[in-house]
């Protein structure tokens, strides 16, 4: 008998038919990928499971028998926990207070926090998590505060627990540990339903798969009778080609040269030149220096030593305003927190950065405003119904287009894009990888950090790795191989170890 069973769910937002029919079945024991492009309603199902919203039409069988899940407080009480892509910890309380908000164990309104600590020292050594109970919240990294969540989830007997994009902020060796804990839930019975964009951890750790397409059930394969072309084809309902479209460009003069650039506990002695036509890398585990470089770049932060050369001439950036007058731009990887403004517009996210050129004896040209938004729109592929949208209400591949229309209207010559294409569906990087390669083509650079090393791999001309904040290695595109990048990414934590 299935764990919990959605039969042809509906769902409607402002008479907008977003969930059409789905179906969806989880075994108990097992974990259960939920793929689709974003938008395609894979959050919207998870939250009519989680009782956020309720399902216009539909039925939701729980252990065979039908449930009406109401609202999140009735969810858990049916053992059903949602962990989310942005955690919701109480940074500023204990891993035991966060593990038992709301149901701390005492008396007479007084909590026993003896109890509370023994209690929750307990249920992190059952699942195997080597936690201070009484440790802050926000003296955990990313990784141990989501192990946190997951056993929260667990003390409230959770038998379906839902994972949203649970490792998109993690390192490799974070990711196996959490692959491990699902693996112990797996066996106690536990059943999970994963959301996640990264296929080679999908086939790591599923069981099954169900594809959705706006808003549509497609199918439901077992991992081991799918391949990822086939996965793909049926996300995005065409054939994508090549993954990274990497075009050869011919690479040009310099543009900008960074010389032995050190900020103490960041970087050290950083040296390379970016030229005309090129995509140049940085990777190296999380913590290698690679994004605090990206800020120095953009005067973000200022070195402690070295110079920055831009065209053969040096250059000192007080600010990032410094920077993008000298024609270089900034893609955050945080595009949520830093790349966009989410309460505003699209239109007014594409303009913010050049709203000087939209000014005239101190009026804002409104037409020229609108009529160079919908160039871009138009050719970057962002879809919206209307440039007025909110736009915390698009994908996280439309937003990621919206952060670069932004930039494009600045007609930068060289842009740095931090994680180009986190959080975001196989098709939308599709889009991103050809923007990309356009961009080059017309005789601008790119610098790129990428975690991802398919990506990182695909899209580059030169690498250069980063480990404990030096310089380990520069390869050339001939010269990537995995085996190679990854002992250049150990090659001075070894040394320090040592």
């Amino acid at each position: 008998m299935s764990l919990i069973e959605l039969k042809d769910i509906h769902k409607s937002f402002y008479g907008v038919e977003v969930l059409h029919g789905v179906n969806f079945v989880l075994q108990a024991g097992t974990v259960h990928a939920l793929m689709g492009e974003n938008g395609a309603g894979k959050s919207t199902l998870m939250k009519v499971i989680a009782g956020v919203h309720s399902a216009d039409s539909g039925r939701i069988l729980l252990d065979g028998k039908e449930v009406n899940i109401s609202s999140p407080a009735m969810a858990r009480e049916l053992g059903i926990a949602m962990i989310h892509q942005e955690l919701s910890s109480e940074l500023e309380m204990s891993v035991a207070e966060n593990i038992y908000l709301g149901r701390e164990p005492g008396r007479f309104g007084l909590v026993d926090y003896q109890q509370l600590y023994r209690q929750t020292g307990e249920l992190l050594e059952k699942l195997g998590i080597n936690l201070n109970p009484k440790t802050k919240m926000k003296q955990l990294r990313v990784a141990d505060q989501q192990m946190v969540e997951i056993a929260k989830a667990i003390s409230q007997n959770a038998r379906v627990v839902i994972m949203d994009e649970p490792t998109s902020s993690i390192t490799d060796k974070e990711v196996d540990s959490l692959f491990e804990m699902i693996r112990g839930l797996k066996a106690s019975g536990v059943g999970i339903i994963y959301i996640s964009h990264k296929m080679d951890e999908i086939f790591q750790i599923c069981d099954e798969m169900t594809i959705l397409r706006d808003g549509t059930y497609i199918d439901t394969f077992k991992a081991s009778e799918i391949d990822e072309d086939i996965l793909i084809r049926s996300m995005v309902g065409r054939d994508l080609g090549v993954q990274f479209p990497k075009v050869n460009v011919q690479i040009g003069d310099p543009v900008l040269e960074v010389q032995h650039l050190t900020r103490k506990g960041q970087y050290e002695d950083i040296s390379f030149k970016l030229h005309k036509g090129e995509i140049l890398s940085f990777v190296g585990l999380v913590g290698a220096g690679r994004t605090e470089l990206m800020h120095s770049i953009f005067g973000i932060t200022k070195p402690d030593s070295g110079k920055i050369l831009l065209n053969g001439q040096e250059v000192n950036f007080k600010n990032p305003k410094d920077a993008i007058e000298h024609g270089i731009a900034y893609v955050t990887e945080d595009r949520k927190g830093e790349g966009l403004v989410l309460p505003m517009s699209v239109e007014k996210n594409i303009t913010i950065a050049s709203l000087k050129s939209f000014v005239k004896k101190g009026f804002l040209q409104n037409k020229k405003e609108v009529e160079i938004v919908k160039q871009e729109i138009a050719s970057l592929g962002i879809k919206v119904s209307r440039t007025s949208m909110d736009v915390k209400s698009l994908s996280g591949g439309n937003q990621q287009k919206v952060v670069l229309a932004k930039w494009m209207i600045a007609r930068p010559n060289i842009l740095i894009f931090d994680e180009p294409t986190r959080g975001i569906d196989v098709g939308a990087k599709a889009e991103i990888y050809k923007i990309m390669c356009d961009y080059v083509s017309q005789g601008n650079a790119i610098l790129m950090v990428s975690s991802e090393m398919p990506e990182a791999m695909g899209m580059s001309d030169r690498m250069i790795v980063l480990s404990n904040h030096k310089c380990s290695g520069e390869l050339k595109r001939y010269e990537f191989s995995q085996e190679t990048i990854a002992q250049m990414q150990f090659r001075f934590m070894q040394t320090k170890q040592e």
